[in-house]
């Protein structure tokens, strides 16, 4: 039985790993849990798991991390506040399902660096279908990864047609049930952006060697090409508690998890190029995801500020990326990357982004 940990326990990755684990008592027990600020419904959680262990907030989630004896870490929290719980995990030997991508894309090498090979199993259903893939063939036989993406709800739109989005639309997905920061970064496709650093780190593969298509139907959740010219891709109905138990018990399968696709059925698979142009996100994410250091963090830090802007009536839908580019254009990396430049990155880009979206206004 894994000894599991879920941080993010009333968000929408952690509800859904509680579902996988209700459905599996025999193969998993959950030994502590962590949440933002929502102690009633922790504690029913709680009490349905027999969890002696609770905490609230980032601090105390990497305290959890540190002194419960687990197997596995989920680590479902949004934003790059979930880095500590992440470096806590690692250092403490934990295997670490990542499903909060930002501490790796923010921690970039401070976080490969503490990881073994194969302690990091990643969630996202996009990363997840590569780490599938992936065991087709050896890292030396790999040509390309294919990230796919649904293209939001604002697929097909122009740059210009983009200029009146609303709030309520952009958090209209045509396929996933995201919070409000992750579903807004899939419209403006920063979170695809996001995912192609997230893809690098992950599996050591150059950015030239990364794609990014569309798949309105979200079907192919992504794809490995190989030297030979062959192309593996993972695919199934969208449902993230396939690769939430994936991560929780890599790399074996859980029975009865989701529902196969129904292959007697008439069905069409689409893909399409990324427009860059209505969508600059993923081309501003790969320079960001090269120059490394602390320009991710900035790029993310700026976006966060961004969204929230977005949502409080205080930035339009164009601006959120615009701002972004504003704020990594105007950064001066330090010289090395610790904690402490991370977190004075992280300041810098947020005041510089407060006070871009203000001056904008």
């Amino acid at each position: 039985m894994r000894r599991i940990v879920i941080l993010g326990s009333t968000g929408s990755i952690g509800t859904q790993a509680l579902d996988v684990i209700r459905a599996n008592p025999t193969r998993f027990d959950v030994v502590g849990l962590a949440a933002g600020s929502n102690r009633d419904a922790v504690a029913a959680q709680a009490a349905e798991f027999g969890v002696e262990n609770t905490a609230f907030g980032a601090a105390e989630a990497e305290q959890l991390v540190r002194d419960v004896e687990a197997d596995v870490v989920l680590n479902g929290i949004t934003g790059s506040v979930g880095l500590g719980s992440t470096l806590a995990a690692l250092e403490s030997g934990r295997t670490l399902a990542l499903a909060n991508k930002e501490s790796l894309i923010v921690g970039g090498d401070l976080v490969t660096a503490l990881a073994a090979p194969g302690q990091i199993v990643p969630v996202d259903s996009e990363h997840s279908a590569i780490a599938q893939a992936l065991r087709a063939g050896e890292h030396s036989e790999v040509r390309r990864l294919v990230v796919t993406a649904s293209g939001g709800p604002f697929r097909g739109r122009s740059r210009a047609s983009l200029a009146e989005v609303t709030p309520a639309e952009a958090l209209a997905h045509p396929t996933w049930n995201m919070g409000r920061v992750v579903t807004t970064n899939s419209a403006t496709l920063v979170n695809k952006g996001l995912e192609v650093i997230e893809a690098h780190l992950l599996f050591d593969i150059p950015f030239g060697d990364i794609e990014v298509v569309v798949h309105p139907q979200s079907i192919v959740h992504s794809m490995v090409e190989f030297c030979d010219g062959s192309t593996i891709a993972q695919a199934s109905p969208p449902d993230m508690r396939l690769p939430i138990s994936l991560g929780l018990d890599w790399p074996h399968r859980v029975s009865g998890v989701g529902r196969p696709l129904d292959w007697t059925a008439s069905a069409s698979w689409t893909f399409e190029p990324l427009d860059d142009d209505a969508f600059p996100a993923v081309r501003l994410a790969k320079a960001v995801g090269r120059a490394g250091g602390t320009y991710p963090a900035v790029f993310n830090a700026a976006n966060e500020q961004a969204v929230d802007a977005f949502h409080d009536g205080r930035l339009s839908f164009l601006g959120i990326v615009e701002t972004i580019q504003r704020v990594v254009d105007a950064h001066d990396p330090p010289d090395a990357l610790t904690l402490e430049s991370l977190a004075e990155a992280e300041r810098w880009a947020r005041d510089v982004a407060d006070r871009a979206i203000a001056g904008g206004r």
